[in-house]
């Protein structure tokens, strides 16, 4: 009987065969922190009686949560992870350098067939190399940091297929967000997915990220997409040097379910309050003013993201009414910005670029919304008080959806502002 590339994975790093529902121990790969789970790893860690992480090349922090500190306790905080990582000879991502999800790949430090693990619950985002990769307790992570193993329940792999092309102003966040809708937050509990099909085939690595990371909420354990020649060629940009393993389900793999969706009968798709499968085509939305409009996070503040924000924003002004507020995911997606002339556009039109990170989507800082407003998000959540007020709004859409809705002062359908 064959296998689906978790199956192989895990087996590849188990030492033995394995299957789904199996609970086996592997070997880690690769693990890491961010400034709000960071504290509980070092303190777990420590707790574990360990005297070293058990290799500081696969272990990496981040400061990207709260970057800068806004407040003493944070900057407490962040002076921990920087001890700890001066302690223990170790790397870390300091303030300004980018959300998590974005800048360790980017450092080419997550291989196609790889386990990955984080304190961070969107760590499914790597499965668009190819790894396993998944959200953990810090708890978790400081074992994994101190063994480099930790124990698994091999999940159960849901394929889904989608097919076609998506019509004019409808992206990969729509087509996620449509599969969200449809099949609800708590279908694929537990369970892997593997997404496949000539629309994923045919994506940019960009939007494969865009698709993986928002696994998590259909309740998956972590998104998976089989390695091609384009996620080599990406890893190869970023460094990576060598032969990547190139793994994939076999034809006789089993699948405990497979779906199929047309992506060319999609339109753009918002995310209305306060969950992520509360899902509407866009024009179904009527006459709702936004306060806020917010481009970035770890789901679609690449560059592809900026750029099609860009080109709906050039030569136009933000809505009076309107704050938008722009966060490059990482330092290297704002350089590249800046060269090519859209940050600069962006303060034209009346945006309020901020430094790579976290904070407007987490509610930390940085653009937290008062009571009562209304914002649309690039982001994967919409929880009440996930922008740091309960009673806030939070619509969520496409980088195109965004823009638009912007320049209107309302929730609008970016397939107008398209040329």
């Amino acid at each position: 009987m064959g296998k689906t590339i978790v199956e192989k994975i895990f087996s590849a790093h188990s030492n033995r065969d394995v299957k789904a529902g199996d609970v086996t121990i592997a070997k880690i790969d690769f693990c890491f922190g961010q400034d709000g789970t960071s504290m509980l790893v070092i303190d777990s860690f420590r707790n574990l009686g360990a005297k070293r992480v058990f290799n500081k090349d696969k272990f990496r922090m981040v400061i990207d949560h709260s970057s800068p500190s806004p407040s003493i306790g944070v900057s407490e905080v962040h002076k921990k992870m920087r001890n700890f990582a001066k302690e223990h000879d170790l790397k870390i991502f300091d303030i300004g350098c980018g959300v998590c999800h974005q800048v360790i790949p980017e450092a080419g430090l997550v291989m196609p067939g790889s386990i990955v693990v984080g304190a961070d619950s969107h760590t499914c985002t790597y499965g668009a190399l190819g790894a396993f990769s998944t959200g953990m307790g810090s708890t978790d992570v400081a074992v994994a940091l101190a063994s480099g193993k930790n124990w698994f329940k091999v999940p159960e792999t849901v394929k889904i297929i989608l097919k076609g092309k998506t019509k004019k102003g409808v992206y990969s966040k729509d087509v996620i967000l449509y599969i969200i809708g449809r099949l609800g937050a708590d279908y694929c509990t537990y369970d892997a997915v593997e997404f496949a099909g000539d629309y994923i085939k045919n994506l940019s690595m960009d939007s494969r990220f865009t698709i993986t990371n928002m696994a998590i909420e259909m309740g998956a354990k972590a998104g998976i997409i089989e390695p091609d020649e384009k996620t080599y060629k990406w890893l190869k940009a970023h460094g990576v040097k060598g032969e990547c393993v190139r793994v994939k389900s076999d034809k006789d793999a089993v699948f405990k379910k497979v779906l199929e969706f047309d992506v060319g009968k999609i339109a753009p798709q918002v995310a209305k309050p306060h969950t992520v499968d509360n899902v509407e085509p866009v024009n179904k939305l009527k006459n709702v003013k936004i306060d806020q409009a917010f481009l970035g996070t770890c789901t679609n503040g690449r560059l592809e993201d900026l750029q099609v924000a860009y080109s709906i924003l050039k030569n136009k002004k933000i809505h009076n009414d309107v704050k938008m507020i722009i966060a490059p995911a990482s330092k290297d997606i704002f350089q590249k910005a800046m060269q090519k002339g859209m940050i600069s556009e962006f303060v034209k039109s009346g945006a309020c670029v901020v430094a790579p990170g976290c904070g407007p989507c987490v509610g930390t800082h940085n653009g937290v919304l008062s009571s009562g407003e209304v914002c649309i998000s690039t982001a994967n959540r919409n929880f009440k008080g996930r922008m740091g007020n309960p009673e806030g709004f939070i619509y969520l859409g496409s980088p195109a959806t965004v823009a638009a809705s912007a320049l209107k002062g309302k929730i609008a359908d970016p397939r107008k502002y398209i040329k």
